[in-house]
């Protein structure tokens, strides 16, 4: 008896700690009230208007909203943040992909109900590096969306590089 209540717990443990590393690695999801105080916290202000920050768990590229994006990432370790610029006007049918730049892309991988179309940084060998849905990524540190009708311009960019200390 005593052999068979050791086996069920060992068996309990494991699939405790399984299932716990498995939850590691979704997204951090904010109540509303904990998302409003974020985003409030993260915008930024410019003199031309508002950049405001964007969680994973809006999922802001599923729909084409005409709207410039700035990506904080990284593809590699060197800790030298870059910041790119696009506009969300493509609408991608599932399995295609978006090059943003040679190490930035959007990629709809809405093969299945839980996957949405998600950013991606890559090495230019094609490895994945981090995924926006992933925000224990150290390869994509923030993303912004400028709400304005309007290209943001230069004044914009530099103000969102002093306020990430980039």
């Amino acid at each position: 008896m005593k052999k068979i209540l050791s086996l069920l717990g060992t068996i309990t443990l494991i699939g405790t700690s399984t299932t716990s590393l498995v939850a590691c690695n979704k997204p951090q999801e904010y109540t509303k009230e904990e998302l409003t105080k974020l985003k409030e916290k993260n915008k930024i202000n410019t003199k031309d208007g508002i950049l405001e920050w964007i969680a994973a768990q809006e999922i802001p590229f599923n729909q084409v909203d005409n709207k410039y994006y700035f990506v904080i990432w990284r593809n590699d370790n060197s800790g030298d943040w870059k910041i790119s610029k696009f506009k969300n006007n493509i609408k991608l049918n599932v399995g295609e992909t978006y090059t943003i730049n040679e190490s930035l892309y959007l990629f709809n991988g809405n093969f299945a109900a839980d996957l949405k179309i998600d950013l991606q940084v890559i090495l230019k060998n094609g490895v994945p590096l981090g995924w926006f849905f992933d925000r224990d990524s150290a390869f994509l540190k923030s993303v912004y969306r400028w709400n304005k009708d309007n290209e943001p311009n230069v004044d914009v960019e530099n103000k969102l590089k002093s306020y990430l200390d980039l």
